[in-house]
């Protein structure tokens, strides 16, 4: 961070300005402005592609105190539109850390702004809900902003997950970041709707064989790769635009497990019917209280969601098992005929607590009780 500092300003859709320093690369982009209140983890937040064509504000004060390592990246490449933070730390003191978050932003591509009330910011956004915003180092005309923000496709309606999904099939290589479970091995097809790379280190860690497909990959093709259990991932943008990936889990429910995650676990509720909705300001941080009803169990969560699944609409052989004790809205649900169950939070973590790990070998044991029964 040896350069001097460039102005920048964000502005949102409603004609609130915030001027501050520009970080990272310079430039200018045109997202919705959400917030997470996690207090680590920026890393793996920037890189969650569930971010994808959003400006993240973090609410924690101080931000790169530790640096950034590839070790921590989620996916391939930086996810989010933006940054926004209150204070970019001046050095990086961590062993592990090879990069500097400015350096990590500009080697990206990626416009940060540092130097705001990001307390006046995400009050704004719980008040009037999540809203578009540009983010600039090169245009500071405040009229010439409005009308790049009205220019910004609103988020309903919006699939983002072609921007996301990997191009062609592929057979995940683990880093032997966690034990692996004993047992016979699973032939596991996770259909990539922005996944990220802990989630695939923590099925494979069940002894799970994955293949990773393209999002839009039709039933037969995944079928043909004669799979143990599906999986539905992560991903950014409106549920009920993936219409493909609907009507794929649709064809594919009953004929293998299946276990969703946070945009999967949406997905999957359309295709048994239910209806989805976009949340005021959305759910994404690290601490959010969850309760298994399964077990009466209160976990810890990792969240990172616009939308959600209206309970009014969640069909009778489909049962809740898992609420939100904030707002109580839908965390998790499994069919009581079918072999599948989802959750919308992020049990993975990175970042995050590990309360929710427990999922993955859940997933694990409904598999090899469907074959058992076969």
């Amino acid at each position: 961070m040896s350069e001097k500092r460039r102005p920048a300003v964000l502005m949102l859709k409603d004609g609130t300005r915030f001027d501050g320093a520009g970080i990272g690369a310079p430039g200018e982009v045109a997202a919705e402005v959400v917030f997470n209140t996690a207090m680590t983890g920026y890393q793996e937040i920037l890189t969650d592609p569930s971010y994808a064509g959003q400006i993240v504000t973090l609410t924690y004060p101080l931000i790169g105190n530790y640096g950034t390592t590839v070790a921590d990246d989620q996916s391939r490449r930086i996810q989010s539109a933006g940054l926004v933070i209150k204070e970019l730390a001046g050095i990086r003191s961590n062993f592990r850390s090879d990069s500097h978050l400015h350096d990590y932003l500009a080697g990206a591509g990626v416009v940060g702004i540092d130097g705001i009330d990001t307390r006046e910011l995400v009050l704004k956004l719980r008040v009037d809900g999540a809203m578009n915003g540009v983010l600039s180092t090169e245009d500071f005309d405040s009229d010439s902003l409005i009308a790049k923000v009205n220019a910004v496709p609103d988020m309903n309606g919006l699939d983002l997950v072609p921007r996301v999904t990997c191009p062609t099939p592929y057979r995940f290589e683990p880093r032997e970041s966690y034990p692996v479970r004993g047992g016979e091995t699973l032939r596991v097809v996770a259909m990539d709707f922005g996944v990220k790379r802990n989630i695939l280190e923590l099925l494979a860690a069940q002894n799970m064989d994955v293949t990773v497909v393209p999002a839009a990959t039709p039933p037969a093709d995944i079928m043909a790769l004669e799979p143990d259990g599906i999986f539905a991932s992560n991903g950014p943008g409106d549920p009920a635009a993936v219409t493909y990936a609907i009507a794929t889990l649709r064809e594919l429910a009953g004929r293998r497990p299946i276990f969703g995650i946070c945009l999967g676990h949406q997905i999957l509720s359309l295709a048994l019917g239910a209806r989805t909705f976009k949340l005021k300001f959305g759910h994404r941080g690290a601490n959010h209280p969850v309760r298994d009803e399964l077990t009466g169990r209160v976990e810890i969560t990792s969240q990172n969601h616009g939308f959600c699944v209206d309970p009014a609409s969640i069909p009778p052989d489909v049962e809740v098992t898992h609420w939100n004790l904030n707002d109580k809205t839908v965390e998790g649900f499994r069919h009581n005929e079918l072999p599948l169950f989802a959750v919308q939070y992020h049990p993975e973590a990175s970042p995050g607590p590990h309360d929710s790990a427990y999922l993955f070998p859940r997933f694990r044991e409904l598999i090899e009780g469907w074959k058992t029964s076969r």
